[in-house]
């Protein structure tokens, strides 16, 4: 049998039976709340022929462990995505793009760092296992589809994986305050991997000296920094742009 996980918000659910209807077990609703928004994704479901049920939200709250649940949560199975860069990089029709986060617990940042690379074309995100929030519904809801479509590997080893990234040809730059190098001074056009810390704390001493370059977002207001998922946009997104200006 499939691994079933609940999903919660209208943004997850709604992107799930759009794209995997037969994945969808039930969805649960408010049986209080009639707005429109709520009628829609009740329609939608009619139409994909998945069952919902309604229910008060005492019991909703239970089911999304006390998270915003926003009066629907759905049981589907679980999505398969690779779990090993290898599996990600072989069969790639242009070069690889990705997304490494050192430190990044918040699972509201997580949600919007995976909603960025998906927008954006990254191959996968990269992070570590003891020093990473896991996938949960709370980063499924805020990704609104994109833990379903960005491949999530969380690794034992960071360093050792960005060295064996290097090793297969992907150059490293990390996303760093005090660099030097501007960002939009750099190449970005070949095989790359951004490398982000969480905001305040950045990368770690080992993950940044393992960088093959650092470079920082140049900052023309009195704001030091940006939320880790709007860098990786920025990043990401001028990465892209070079792309398709050499193509």
């Amino acid at each position: 049998m499939s691994d079933l996980q609940l999903i919660h918000g209208f943004h997850a659910v709604t992107s799930r039976l759009r794209s995997r209807a037969e994945a969808v077990r039930e969805i649960y609703v408010d049986a209080a709340r009639q707005d429109r928004r709520s009628r829609e994704l009740q329609a939608l479901a009619a139409e994909k022929g998945v069952r919902v049920i309604a229910v008060d939200a005492r019991r909703l709250d239970g089911m999304a462990g006390g998270d915003r649940h926003q009066g629907v949560v759905a049981r589907v199975e679980a999505v398969r995505l690779p779990t090993h860069i290898d599996d990600v990089l072989e069969g790639l029709a242009e070069p690889p793009l990705l997304l490494i986060l050192d430190g990044v617990t918040d699972p509201h940042n997580l949600g919007a760092c995976l909603r960025v690379a998906d927008g954006m074309g990254a191959h996968a995100v990269i992070a570590p296992k003891d020093h990473a929030v896991g996938l949960n519904a709370t980063v499924a809801k805020v990704a609104s589809g994109a833990a379903d479509s960005v491949p999530y590997i969380m690794v034992t080893n960071l360093a050792r994986t960005m060295r064996e990234l290097k090793d297969r040809g992907i150059w490293l730059i990390g996303a760093d305050e005090r660099a030097g190098n501007d960002l939009y001074a750099i190449q970005l056009g070949g095989p790359l991997a951004w490398v982000l810390g969480a905001e305040g704390e950045g990368m770690r001493r080992l993950t940044r000296e393992t960088c093959d370059e650092l470079a920082r977002i140049p900052m023309r207001g009195s704001v030091e920094s940006l939320n880790v998922s709007v860098s990786a946009g920025i990043c990401l997104a001028e990465a892209r742009r070079q792309r398709r200006q050499a193509a």
